[in-house]
């Protein structure tokens, strides 16, 4: 059978669960869930369960005012507004910085409607070109707008670590204001300028410190909104229609960014997530519209956090992939429905060729992975690095994703053009990749491996010359050979609550709806069952997706359908099981609406994550 690695279940405290269970009436199991998520009392879990604008923009801990430098920015940009000085957002070309554009932009505006209809807001914003620029601050982009007569620049999901650019722009005669939510490894020197906001800097109070870039931006228009009420002839009248109107219209975008940018869904983020999410319900702005119906899902529904994250924002990150980000931007902003159309319609289309491209690049991946396995049926215990000249730049992010899914390994996906090598880097826990990135870049003071590199832990970009890359597969093998554990190389899988069969009822199926939205830090949770058994035959479904029956004592049968994807190929793992075997299985709950599994146990199925032959509880 295929291996399944180690099965662990997330602890809670017990007392804590069993608190939790008699005050809210939830089953056993979310109790537990919601107590092994840090839940310590029933208020905590209400708050958890039901989170409400109000009680978010009453909440002291998430006070804008609370960010280090937001005041000296908000000053920064009245002053800028009452001179109707031209403004240029710095922004970048992902979801999270595109997002973040559109929310500076529209706030900008409409302050200074409020303020004086005659003296409308000069604001011009730059996306940069992921090809042509590549990411972060470029001291060209500030000279030109400094020759255009900008006076301010507002950088957002960027310029953390424009140390350099901040000095050229100083000289430039321009101010600005940096917000970011990026504080990558190795930062030990911040811009110097007008303002810095970004809750990860040393000595920033401001309890969530995982804001994604767009989030920080909408706590600057929270801050500029409160502060724009003062100056208006009815504040009363100013503040509630921000709090009817603006504020739940500024979350959806704030919600998508969050959502994207695969920030924990806990805390604020969580809140913010939720509130953005409902909202998103029947949706209004053109562009909006149009991009959620190409990305066929029903408007008169608020979507859910999986269908943001692989409906909506591959469609928006397609744009900055495959061809120019201001085009979201444009989508965002415009009023013009046939525009707005147009603009959905090629997002729709790029993604459509990113999809092309990564599965055209996937099939020479799996040949060379095939290739790379040994005769145990395993990879090395290296990181994995494959290039091709042929590979768009703008999907190795993804493909480096696919490469770590598949192997379990470290891996580095490179793009080859004009002798030069970009490259994209994801790993696994417990291997940092930038610092093996800084280790093999730093074997020689003299002769620096690569161009130019940054990231974290788990992601790195880079680029090096193609002649080089002997020396790059060389180097990192040898920092693997002592870095990369064999703890590191074995999957773990986390479940949440061990249950029975029998327990899986509507009511269970329901709470745990309610712990939505899922995501980083916030997972859907996963389920256990000891002893279950096969009552039944495997189903083949599509040659590469299987329908299992599963019963445990004298519960009925149940269906459980395992989709095959990464490295985990169903139909096999099945083939292994005789009728009647005993299995471990852990699952996540399912409505029964699909047209594979047959009969359902209290109308639900189970999707399989994970199946081993019967061994007891996870450790």
């Amino acid at each position: 059978m295929n291996p399944t690695g180690i099965w662990q279940l997330r602890s809670a405290d017990g007392d804590a669960a069993r608190t939790l269970a008699s005050a809210l009436g939830c089953p056993e199991a979310v109790a537990h869930i919601l107590a092994a998520r840090g839940m310590k009392d029933a208020a905590e879990a209400e708050a958890f369960l039901n989170p409400s604008l109000s009680s978010y923009l009453n909440d002291p801990a998430a006070d804008p005012k609370q960010l280090i430098g937001m005041a000296q920015a908000v000053d920064r940009i009245f002053a800028a507004l009452r001179r109707s000085e031209p403004i240029l957002i710095y922004g970048d070309y992902d979801v999270d910085g595109t997002t973040a554009t559109v929310l500076l932009k529209t706030t900008l505006e409409r302050i200074a409607l409020a303020l004086d209809a005659n003296r409308p807001a000069i604001v011009r914003y730059h996306v940069p070109h992921r090809i042509r620029e590549g990411y972060g601050m470029q001291a060209s982009v500030l000279a030109n707008a400094a020759a255009d007569g900008i006076r301010l620049v507002i950088s957002v999901d960027t310029g953390i670590r424009a140390v350099q650019e901040a000095k050229e722009a100083r000289a430039l005669g321009l101010d600005l204001i940096v917000t970011d939510h990026h504080l990558p490894d190795g930062v030990v020197e911040l811009p110097e300028c007008t303002a810095v906001i970004n809750p990860t800097q040393p000595g920033c109070p401001y309890r969530c410190k995982q804001l994604c870039g767009a989030a920080v931006v909408f706590k600057l228009a929270q801050a500029l909104l409160g502060a724009a009420a003062l100056l208006t002839d009815n504040p009363d009248a100013f503040r509630a229609r921000t709090r009817d109107k603006i504020i739940p219209s500024f979350l959806k975008m704030a919600a998508i960014a969050t959502i994207a940018d695969a920030v924990p869904l806990v805390g604020e983020n969580r809140t913010i997530a939720a509130l953005g999410l409902a909202a998103l319900a029947m949706p209004v702005q053109p562009g909006l519209r149009h991009l959620m119906h190409l990305a066929r899902l029903p408007l008169d529904r608020a979507p859910s956090a999986t269908e943001v994250a692989f409906r909506i924002a591959p469609r928006i990150n397609a744009a900055g992939r495959m061809d120019v980000a201001s085009d979201v931007v444009e989508l965002f902003l415009t009023r013009d429905t046939p525009r707005a159309r147009e603009l959905a319609e090629k997002l729709d289309r790029l993604n459509q060729e990113r999809r092309d491209s990564e599965t055209t690049a996937l099939d020479g991946i799996d040949r060379q992975l095939a290739a790379r396995i040994d005769a145990s049926g395993s990879y090395p215990a290296d990181c994995i690095i494959l290039d091709n000249a042929e590979w768009h730049r703008g999907v190795i992010g993804i493909l480096a994703s696919r490469v770590v899914d598949r192997t379990g390994r470290p891996a580095l996906v490179i793009a080859c053009e004009n002798g030069t090598a970009y490259g994209s880097g994801r790993s696994i826990p417990g291997f940092h990749l930038l610092d093996a990135i800084v280790a093999v870049d730093s074997v020689d003071s003299e002769a620096p491996l690569f161009h130019r590199f940054g990231g974290h832990a788990h992601a790195v970009g880079f680029s090096l010359g193609t002649d080089r890359l002997p020396v790059l597969r060389e180097r990192m093998s040898t920092h693997c050979a002592t870095h990369l554990t064999a703890e590191a190389l074995v999957p773990r899988i986390h479940c949440d609550a061990e249950v029975g069969f029998a327990e899986l009822t509507r009511e269970l199926f329901e709470w745990t709806g309610r712990l939505a939205p899922f995501g980083l830090g916030n997972p859907e949770p996963v389920f256990h069952t000891s002893g279950a058994m096969v009552a039944g035959p495997a189903r083949l479904i599509q040659e590469k997706h299987v329908c299992l029956p599963l019963r445990q004592k004298d519960s009925p049968a149940i269906p459980a359908l395992g989709w095959s994807r990464n490295s985990l190929h169903w139909p096999t793992v099945c083939s292994e099981l005789a009728v009647g075997a005993p299995v471990d299985v852990l699952y996540k709950l399912r409505h029964n609406s699909g047209p594979y599994a047959g009969a359902a146990l209290n109308g639900l199925e189970l999707e399989l994550i994970s199946l081993r032959p019967a061994m007891g509880p996870p450790a």
